[in-house]
């Protein structure tokens, strides 16, 4: 991977073909661009900048990953044969209060830098979801909870204490559509760039 400064790139993160996109990590600093040539990806974040062949593409994960202030985020990670590995999320700081999602530009982007990395066929892994060694103990704490949140639902009927049943089951509905969305989207496993996996990828 090429690092050197550079001037700014040009394309619009809504190139209708797919080849720009940028995003903002963090509301204090600039943001991340990317723009993809016929032979590497360039970003620039900053006055730092890189580019990598896709030849040199060794490993790449896509993944949900809901934060506080947006829910509903994907994430594409990339890790050349040398340097750092690059991030790319589908949404970005807008305001103190606000992400904004980029969902279309996001998935036409990664789908056609999965393309490109295809046609140049590098010796790269192609992982979806949480890594094994995170996502099983957390999935495993997940059904625990769950099932004793359903247990005590169990003994509140049978007392009948139906306001504090409420709750819990209330509770438990929010933290099943959370949780189980996440551990049901970042399932670990490995696809192929010609077909991205959709519960990793916005809808369009």
């Amino acid at each position: 991977m090429d690092s050197t400064e550079k001037s700014p790139i040009e394309p619009s993160p809504s190139d209708s073909a797919g080849h720009s996109y940028s995003y903002k990590p963090s509301l204090m600093g600039g943001p991340w661009e990317f723009h993809l040539t016929p032979d590497a990806i360039e970003w620039q974040a900053g006055r730092r900048s890189g580019r990598i062949h896709y030849r040199d593409i060794r490993r790449t994960r896509l993944s949900f990953r809901p934060v506080t202030m947006q829910t509903y985020r994907f994430l594409a990670e990339i890790w050349p044969a040398e340097g750092p590995k690059i991030t790319i999320a589908s949404s970005s700081w807008k305001s103190m209060f606000e992400q904004e999602r980029l969902d279309a530009a996001y998935a036409v982007f990664i789908t056609e830098l999965h393309q490109r990395v295809a046609a140049a066929n590098p010796p790269a892994r192609f992982e979806t979801g949480s890594p094994p060694l995170i996502y099983w103990p957390g999935f495993a704490l997940f059904a625990m909870v769950s099932s004793a949140l359903a247990a005590l639902i169990v003994r509140g009927l049978k007392v009948e204490a139906w306001e504090g049943t409420a709750f819990i089951a209330a509770f438990l509905a929010v933290f099943l559509w959370q949780a189980g969305t996440f551990f049901r989207r970042n399932r670990p496993g490995v696809y192929s760039p010609g077909q991205l996996p959709e519960n990793v990828l916005p809808s369009r």
